[in-house]
């Protein structure tokens, strides 16, 4: 399989903060169903697409992303030429600004010319889906527009809409609301668009000259009004992560059968970096109902319509329920915890009882001790 395009991974999202979640880590390095990081969705949609070059910008926070990608050689893109690249900020005595953030335009520049693929793919990292991007590269080809973003029919679902396109019966985007109060159409954009290489080193380029060094995929939708934009829908299975909430309700989404489905088994692999763990262990007082668990647990108290991360200890007389609890969590006897977020390497003391909702689930920081 052979598609004439690059990838590119925005790592981090200026207007989209998960709290306790994301204040150690990008958002493309927040775990997600059990062993992934949500970065390796996107990934995975690339390669399975054939496409051989990836570069991802992370900003801030990058060490836990950097630790999860390695060499890239999860997704076979460890090579001599092209293959994966991580696009620090790129600083240096003259750009550096007031604030400390540096210019982040200089290496991206370079990346796009040293690799020649025609087009270029850029992906936001809040939306989770699996597919190849192949159909929507044609699409874009065959429309002629100058740039074309993928959407899906999800607007009203979600509190925080994030962006809604405005089309006309041809497809064509003729207005871009971001976060709008009352979403006026029901099309979400996912994130996701291709244009040409040349055609967005021009705009990266007069950013750069007009003093603007926020690069993003919402800078680039404003363009509709200069630019042809033509609009792709989506009609898979999708999950959104843009805040606690959602991040919440997606994971528990994977609890339904159609959605793991959709996700994992429609024939086209998700890649992570792989870890060898022992097979989980179920004590004989284990009570296990409609859960997702991973390896390295071990399993003695009750636990329902929850997901577990690899190592995660639960103990006798332990009960959990409706909760996301990440890896290496210790969870003690007599523990009650319903809608929780659990981070990595938490400790539960004996008899603590930490209730959530929904619309409002306890989120526990990594390494915490309660």
């Amino acid at each position: 399989m052979f598609i004439n395009a690059m990838g590119l991974i925005l790592a981090d999202h200026k207007r989209i903060q998960l709290g306790e979640l994301s204040r150690p880590r990008a958002l493309a390095a927040i775990p997600f169903a059990g062993r992934y990081r949500i970065i390796d969705f996107m990934l995975s949609n690339m390669v399975n697409s054939g496409i051989v070059s990836i570069g991802v910008i992370a900003m801030h926070k990058y060490k836990s992303l950097m630790d999860h990608l390695g060499t890239g050689s999860s997704w076979d893109l460890d090579r001599k030429k092209q293959g994966l690249n991580l696009l620090p900020p790129y600083i240096n005595s003259f750009n550096q600004e007031k604030n400390g953030e540096a210019d982040d335009l200089s290496g991206l520049l370079d990346f796009f010319r040293i690799n020649r693929q025609r087009y270029v793919i850029l992906a936001g990292s809040d939306t989770i889906f699996n597919a190849t991007l192949n159909d929507f590269v044609d699409r874009h080809v065959q429309s002629g527009a100058d740039m074309s973003v993928l959407y899906n029919r999800d607007g009203m679902k979600y509190g925080s809409p994030g962006v809604i396109l405005g089309m006309d019966r041809k497809g064509q985007v003729k207005d871009v609301l971001f976060n709008p109060g009352k979403p006026v159409s029901s099309r979400c954009s996912m994130g996701v668009v291709v244009l040409e290489r040349e055609l967005l080193i021009d705009l990266i380029s007069d950013d750069v000259a007009r003093g603007d060094h926020d690069f993003s995929l919402e800078n680039l939708l404003r363009h509709h009004n200069d630019l042809r934009l033509n609009g792709v829908e989506y009609k898979g299975i999708l999950l959104r992560v843009n805040s606690v909430p959602t991040y919440f309700q997606s994971t528990m989404r994977l609890l339904e059968e159609k959605t793991r489905r959709d996700l994992f088994w429609s024939g086209l692999p998700v890649y992570t970096k792989v870890k060898d763990e022992a097979p989980t262990l179920y004590g004989p007082h284990n009570q296990v109902n409609n859960s997702f668990i991973s390896d390295g647990c071990l399993i003695n108290g009750s636990l329902s319509d929850s997901m577990l991360f690899r190592g995660v200890t639960l103990s006798d007389h332990a009960t959990v329920r409706n909760s996301i609890i990440m890896q290496d969590a210790y969870i003690s006897e007599g523990v009650e915890l319903d809608h929780v977020i659990l981070d990595k390497n938490c400790v539960i003391r004996p008899g603590i009882k930490l209730v959530g909702q929904k619309e409002f689930p306890v989120v526990i920081g990594k390494g915490a001790i309660v």
